[in-house]
This record gives C-alpha cells, structure tokens and sequence, in this order.
C-alpha cells in the first residue's frame, strides 16, 4: 500500500481517531486545526506534525503536500487553507456535515486536479475490517462516559470546542437511576 501524507481536520473525537488510525497504518499525518492548544494532543495521538489552519505561515508548511484531507469539523468554516494543502489529483473528503455552504476559489481544484468528496459510513464489511483492525492494532477511541445530569456541561465543551480530543458517551442505565 502506497504510503501517504494525510491531513486531519480537527481534533476532537473523530479527528483523533483519524489520527490514530493513518498513523497506525504506516502514513505520514498532519493534524490541522484552527488554534495551537491541541499541538500536544495531537502528536501523542500520533501525528507527525502540526498545521495551524488560521496561520498562513503554518499552512504554507503544507502547501501542495497532502494527498488526502479528512475534514472532521462539523460547523460552518473556510475550506480554503486545506485546499491549498493539497498536492495533485490530491482529495479532500468531508466527513463533518455543516449547516450552510461551503466557499473555495475553483481555480484552486482546477490546476492541480483536487476533488472533494464526502462520507457518513462505510458498509458493514468495511465497518467490520476497521473494527477488526482496532482490535488487532490496540486503537480505540477516548471517551468519556457521562450521565444525563452532565449533558449541558458536555454541550457546553462541544460548542466551544472540544479541548480533549474525546467522544462523549452517554450512560443509559446511570442515567436511568438519577
């Protein structure tokens, strides 16, 4: 399997096990986010390196690099910076399903042959072999497992961004016995 340069797009939940999983298997990962606070969460999920997507310099790292770009996020934002990431016939894929539309200059897929795509799940074989994968290969995702007495308190971190990197999971039975 041809190895690749990926990017990540947010590091919350799905973003870290993105990260968990490409580097797991053998490719090079760049963690993208809009600020510097999860640098170190990133890296000890296994990313490589570090894009700041607000900072032209830190983008400009990765000009032309990446062959693939997973966008995790799920609010309204600029495709822009991760575009311009993109090496040829490079894909950017939108896992994070936003409210309104997307904006991007067209001349930036045009020249170097950039597509963008999207995802919600694969089907149950493929769901299968990744589980099977995780299994084999010790990743799993962080969660955090919570009762419904802490559900403003979790909607609360998720609106203001996700500072651990986790999944919050919501205990029925706990929840049950409040």
């Amino acid at each position: 399997t041809k190895k690749m340069n990926i990017g990540i797009v947010g590091v919350g939940g799905l973003g870290t096990m993105g990260i968990k999983l490409a580097s797991k298997l053998g490719h090079r990962v760049v963690a993208i986010s809009s600020g510097d606070k999860k640098e170190d969460i990133a890296r000890a999920k296994g990313a490589s390196d570090y894009v700041v997507s607000t900072d032209a310099d830190s983008v400009a790292t990765e000009f032309c690099r990446l062959d693939l770009i997973l966008n995790t996020i799920s609010g309204n934002h600029s495709i822009a910076p991760y575009i311009s990431m993109l090496a040829t016939d490079g894909v950017l894929v939108q896992l994070g399903c936003t409210t309104g539309p997307m904006e991007y200059e067209q001349d930036m897929l045009l020249f170097k042959r950039n597509s963008i795509a999207g995802s919600m799940i694969g089907g149950i074989p493929q769901t299968m072999e990744l589980l099977e994968f995780c299994y084999e290969n010790n990743v799993y995702p962080d969660v955090e497992l919570v009762d419904s007495s802490q559900l403003n308190e979790v909607f609360t971190k998720l609106q203001t961004a996700n500072a651990g990197g986790v999944r919050y999971v919501l205990d029925i039975k706990k929840s049950m016995e409040l």
